[in-house]
């Protein structure tokens, strides 16, 4: 904050209200100064404010956060309040301008992102235990992805093996995409029916104690072709690639550039257009950002996927993701115990 010239920061991103606060409820926002930290909330939350918010914050209720963060400011004799720029909308910037006189307005970003980069040790075990949520659900459903079935059948299939192990949902619309519709990266599970010959490319994630698992792997329904054989082992290997890459210190754009010479040496580099991973935490994308040119150092304690593609329209594609935790001496898979074969079916 004294670096970007605040006096104060309004912080009303709920992820990041979360992470600074252990606050779940879905009305609340943080007010920060040199001399306090005030958690704003309304009369609805009252016990679960006093449950879940430290001691750390004085706790006040007002009709509205950003009422709240008005008749707090006065307390601070601020001069410059920041605001979260990637989430206020121009609405509430109109609002705050209206309700705070005297206080100069300035958008910034990052500031709590930042601290949300490497994960701590019980962040670490949230996200564990949703690697293993995926694989236990994983392994449950598969023996009923058949001819016949449609894609939504499956990821309903999925998301409620992922809720019978504690789950509270899903950490994005599950995608199961077969056949021609592999070749779409985010192809949310349709109505299509499963046929024999298929590759089906399943991307899903538990979300557990509001932390995001992130696990895509790829069946085949009967035998591949030579083709599906051919491209699944081009993804497997510039997978593989990639992860031996992820230690301390290796830039994000090394690592996709890693997973990006072995797929481009196969002749399928324009068929691979989106970066090679992301940060998982909290939100289901988080920096750092694994792609292209990505200057960034992975740091211990960041938590990122591996996850290269090949998508032919028409044809289908393949994707393999795992999530993986940077160490202070190299990496840890998360999700080892998800078989990497070609799983045929």
């Amino acid at each position: 904050m004294r670096r970007e010239g605040l006096s104060a920061f309004a912080v009303t991103n709920r992820k990041n209200v979360r992470y600074l606060t252990g606050f779940t409820g879905s009305a609340g926002a943080c007010l920060i100064s040199a001399g306090s930290a005030v958690f704003i909330t309304d009369f609805r939350y009252r016990s679960q404010a006093a449950k879940q918010v430290p001691p750390d914050f004085r706790r006040a209720e007002h009709a509205s956060p950003i009422q709240g963060i008005a008749k707090e400011l006065r307390r601070t004799r601020a001069k410059a309040l920041g605001f979260e720029e990637t989430h206020v909308t121009h609405g509430v910037y109109r609002q705050l301008r209206r309700l705070i006189k005297g206080v100069r307005l300035k958008p910034v970003s990052g500031l709590v992102e930042g601290l949300r980069l490497c994960k701590d040790p019980g962040e670490v075990r949230k996200l564990k235990t949703g690697a293993r949520v995926n694989a236990e659900a994983l392994g449950e459903i598969a023996a009923s992805i058949r001819p016949g079935r449609a894609e939504s059948d499956v990821a309903l299939d999925l998301e409620t093996a992922m809720r019978r192990r504690g789950a509270s949902g899903a950490s994005f619309d599950t995608i199961v995409a077969s056949g021609p519709r592999s070749a779409l990266p985010h192809g949310i599970a349709s109505s299509r029916k499963l046929k024999k010959g298929d590759l089906i490319t399943i991307d899903f994630g538990a979300v557990m104690s509001g932390y995001h698992a992130d696990t895509t792997r790829v069946f085949s329904l009967g035998g591949p072709s030579p083709r599906g054989e051919k491209i699944y082992n081009i993804v497997l290997e510039a997978q593989m690639t990639a992860l031996e890459a992820v230690r301390p210190g290796v830039s994000c754009g090394d690592v996709d550039k890693a997973a990006r010479d072995v797929i481009s040496g196969y002749g399928y580099g324009e068929a691979f257009g989106h970066g090679t991973g992301h940060g998982v935490g909290l939100d289901i994308h988080e920096a750092p950002r694994l792609g292209p040119g990505v200057k960034e150092e992975l740091r211990s304690g960041m938590v990122v996927t591996v996850e290269p593609g090949i998508y032919l329209p028409r044809w289908g594609g393949v994707r393999i993701e795992d999530m993986v935790l940077v160490t202070e001496r190299g990496k840890e898979v998360l999700t080892r115990s998800i078989t990497k074969e070609l799983v045929v079916l």
